[in-house]
């Protein structure tokens, strides 16, 4: 038993466009490196402060710029290309990991003690501690009695 399945011309375009839209992002995808990537965070939150961390690996601590302004908090710097020597005759194949300059700028929900921020360089991984300026953080009221006093 055979089935009949109506011809739809759209069907066919929509499908075509998508394999040729797939076979230009595989290989533009490998022919050039990312440039002013977006910097991908993870940001925690506790009453006193906020920790944010982000990979950076093959950036030395150096190179990596941290200011903040205003409540905006702006991570910056570069990762390098590595570079092959002539005599290795080595020919780029691929550039899948995204080299250049990097900034990435949050503004933070509450304002931070400036003077008290710390960051740690580990393992290729950025941990900045952000701690809440006083007026910030929460505070316990205590209730006392009236009836007391």
């Amino acid at each position: 038993m055979s089935t009949i399945i109506r011809w739809n011309p759209v069907r066919e375009m929509t499908a075509m466009q998508h394999a040729i839209d797939r076979l230009f992002e595989d290989n533009l995808r490998g022919a050039r490196p990312a440039t002013n990537h977006a910097l991908p965070v993870d940001i925690y939150e506790t009453d006193q402060a906020y920790i944010l961390s982000t990979a950076l690996p093959g950036v030395s601590p150096e190179e990596i710029n941290v200011s903040l302004n205003d409540d905006v908090l702006t991570i910056s710097g570069e990762v390098k290309q590595p570079t092959f020597e002539e005599q290795d005759k080595a020919r780029a194949l691929r550039f899948e990991r995204a080299y250049g300059k990097f900034s990435r700028s949050l503004r933070l929900a509450q304002p931070i003690d400036s003077e008290s921020i710390e960051a740690a360089y580990e393992n290729g991984v950025l941990k900045l501690t952000l701690p809440k300026a006083p007026q910030a953080q929460p505070r316990v009221i205590p209730v006392r009695n009236a009836a007391l006093n």
